[in-house]
């Protein structure tokens, strides 16, 4: 299970939030680039970059934080947040994204996502399915879809879509633990590359997650926080390698 610790970008800065309330932002560094090399230094290889202003002006705004991470780390950059457009697509991959996530474009442009899915490939293009209750929520979770999650998901299962991070916006951190019956759930229904996203609380809970069968998580708040540490994270990684 990869392991993708998250930063999250407003005016250039980490920073976190708590069920996605703008309200709520916590600084926690001016230097994003430095956060992302302490990952590295622990044996991380992946990140997940969301930039939130992006997502509240609807078009890519901190493509030059991401610039900075691709050309100064070997980190696989996924990033997220205000991909509205094929301009704003080709400026996060020249910028360095290893792969982009899209969800309010996925539903509500549908066929501009599904054309990204055929021009850069499934490996590339994640389906970003953010949840309210059971419904997809988007523009940086201030909206709520009429899609539920299955149905959202499902039908991009068979558009060709593989890779699916899926955020219970209510766990988004608020450090209570994720949404495992969501993620079984989902897994149950959908034969998809699951990353889970939202609530990590403790080291204890990831091995849970892979046990699940999630290709992935994100964690993001459990780490600045300290609830789980950089070196767990190490420990984590090398003894998944060691029992592959």
């Amino acid at each position: 299970m990869r392991i993708l610790p998250a930063i999250d970008i407003i005016d250039g800065k980490c920073v976190r939030l708590s069920k996605g309330d703008y309200s709520t932002k916590k600084i926690y560094s001016e230097n994003p680039l430095e956060v992302a090399k302490r990952f590295q230094d622990h044996g991380i290889q992946y990140l997940h970059l969301v930039d939130l202003d992006g997502a509240k002006s609807k078009h890519i705004v901190n493509y030059k934080v991401l610039e900075r991470i691709a050309r100064h780390t070997d980190l696989q950059v996924d990033f997220g947040g205000g991909l509205k457009s094929d301009d704003d697509l080709r400026i996060a991959f020249e910028s360095g994204a290893y792969q982009i996530t899209g969800g309010s474009i996925a539903v509500k442009q549908p066929e501009v996502f599904q054309s990204w899915i055929e021009q850069y490939g499934t490996e590339k293009i994640i389906l970003g399915a953010d949840v309210k209750g059971t419904h997809i929520a988007t523009d940086g979770w201030l909206e709520t879809s009429d899609q539920t999650l299955i149905d959202f998901v499902t039908h991009y299962q068979e558009k060709g879509i593989s890779y699916v991070i899926c955020t219970d916006i209510a766990k988004d951190g608020m450090l209570e633990g994720p949404s495992f019956d969501l993620y079984r759930q989902l897994l149950t229904a959908c034969s998809i590359q699951l990353i889970a996203s939202g609530g990590i609380s403790s080291i204890e809970e990831l091995p849970q997650l892979a046990a699940l069968g999630c290709e992935g998580t994100i964690i993001g708040k459990a780490i600045y926080e300290n609830k789980i540490t950089l070196k767990e994270l190490e420990t984590f990684i090398l003894n998944q390698k060691s029992t592959d």
